[in-house]
């Protein structure tokens, strides 16, 4: 027999889920957690039979900025709701020649360059687990959910690399020309402002997590081209958005009919073997 449990897919990000009949039989849910209250409210319902949970990464209105962005209680509140696995959209620059604006990027690593982000459960928390996790980072992302946007991506034909590593910086700014250029030597082909900490505590919370970036400009490395601004990033999101909305619903489909969901057991092993508890 296969694998019956059942599985519940939350969606990190918002735009370009926003069609009211996407979902069937949509439910607003507030849900508070030990870390606070996440981003907005949970918007539950079923996309072509499969139980999903959107969540708008920095509310609903855009009104909260990458560093105060409570990654704690959003990832907290889909696991409390049920989910067990994590797909975020996200808005990227490109630090490659070869990942041209418009291109979709299953990203499969990330280098941390933020700071001051509340970036465990396990600090003693009142309400949240106890212990110290040390979690292992690699890999960073789960590999079955990464393959459904790949398998996804090629489907559909879509511009897309299936792998790259993307340097979250603190933000709200964009980077330096310096720093852009010292990102790439690090081996960066993406930079964004949001994956870290939300990739590392979904990991610790034992959700499979994968990331599909889209890819809006350049950055600012290139020589004799104009540094990235927020109207350019806004006009090539909307130009491609559809393009990630398509593809994360098309992994949703395929994760939902894999018979073997043994991976999310591997998940939740993880966490327990890393968590550190002296009673």
């Amino acid at each position: 027999m296969g694998d019956t449990r059942k599985i519940k897919i939350g969606i990190i990000g918002g735009s370009g889920f926003d069609d009211p009949d996407l979902f069937k039989d949509p439910v607003e849910k507030c849900v508070s957690t030990p870390f606070g209250n996440p981003s907005d409210i949970l918007l539950e319902g079923f996309i072509k039979g499969v139980p999903c949970v959107i969540l708008a990464r920095h509310g609903r209105k855009h009104q909260f900025q990458p560093s105060d962005i409570n990654y704690r209680a959003n990832i907290w509140a889909l696991k409390t709701v049920g989910c067990t696995h994590i797909l975020a959209t996200t808005a990227t620059g490109s630090l490659q020649e070869n990942y041209a604006p418009g291109t979709l990027v299953i990203v499969d690593d990330f280098i941390d360059r933020t700071w001051g982000r509340a970036c465990t459960f396990y600090d003693r928390t009142p309400g949240g687990p106890k212990g110290v996790c040390h979690l292992p980072m690699s890999p960073a992302f789960c590999e079955v959910t990464r393959g459904a946007l790949c398998e996804a991506a090629r489907a559909r034909g879509y511009p897309c690399e299936t792998s790259g590593t993307v340097v979250t910086i603190q933000g709200p700014r964009f980077s330096s020309k310096a720093e852009s250029l010292m990102h790439r030597q690090w081996g960066g082909h993406l930079v964004n402002m949001t994956t870290v900490p939300e990739v590392t505590l979904a990991k610790e919370a034992g959700l499979s997590y994968a990331a599909l970036a889209l890819v809006t400009d350049y950055d600012c490395w290139r020589e004799n081209e104009k540094s990235v601004c927020v109207s350019d990033v806004l006009e090539a999101f909307g130009k491609n958005v559809k393009k990630a909305a398509d593809v994360i619903l098309d992994a949703i489909q395929i994760l939902a009919a894999r018979s073997d969901h043994s991976y999310l057991d591997t998940c939740q092993e993880l966490v327990s073997s890393s968590i550190m508890l002296k009673e």
